[in-house]
């Protein structure tokens, strides 16, 4: 039975870190689309009302909630990385270093999959009720630049979210059933002495 949740254990601490790295790899590539799409539309950087498409201001928009979501999917990288420094993921035995370790991905996890989950959706909806798509397909047209109108890129959180989420819910399982084995065992050890006793 130990071998199974040691097993599993190791499984949950690199599942944490491939989450992180994914949540990462998003992070860098969530605005490419409307990068593509909108960024020549604006006529002047320095003042974002000279443009030929309303509503390409969105990409300056966001440009602040993607360094932040970019710095926080380095932090849950980090923070899944812990988990290998503290031995969260051989230990037969957990310390609290391990609990806190454990306990800190899970709520950074969580926490990072709502935060940018309130962030994007409200992006999508400006993108869609502000962007002028017909302007946006006539300046493509005539620019020869890509008309992107899809919002895969950003649906695309809904999947990032439940990689972390899975992510925190195998540590979580993880550590229940670690701290039921280490009960176990210590009742075992306990009635052991006492029948040597």
């Amino acid at each position: 039975m130990y071998k199974k949740q040691l097993g599993f254990q190791k499984i949950a601490c690199l599942f944490a870190v491939i989450a992180a790295a994914v949540c990462f790899v998003y992070s860098l590539g969530i605005i490419t689309d409307i990068y593509d799409s909108l960024y020549s539309t604006m006529r002047n950087p320095s003042d974002l009302t000279q443009t030929s498409v309303p509503g390409s201001i969105i990409y300056y928009d966001m440009q602040p909630f993607n360094k932040t979501f970019l710095s926080s999917s380095i932090g849950l990288i980090l923070l899944a990385a812990a988990l290998f420094l503290t031995n969260t993921n051989v230990r037969r035995k957990y310390y609290i270093s391990n609990y806190i370790a454990t306990g800190v991905y899970c709520v950074a996890a969580v926490a990072v999959t709502v935060w940018s989950h309130i962030q994007i959706q409200g992006f999508k909806h400006q993108y869609l009720t502000t962007v002028d798509f017909e302007a946006l397909k006539e300046f493509s047209e005539m620019w020869k630049t890509p008309y992107i109108d899809s919002t895969f890129l950003l649906d695309l959180h809904y999947l990032v979210g439940v990689v972390l989420i899975l992510s925190a819910v195998g540590l979580i399982v993880n550590l229940v059933w670690k701290v039921k084995m280490m009960r176990s065992e210590e009742a075992l050890l306990k009635s052991g002495k006492e029948a040597l006793a």
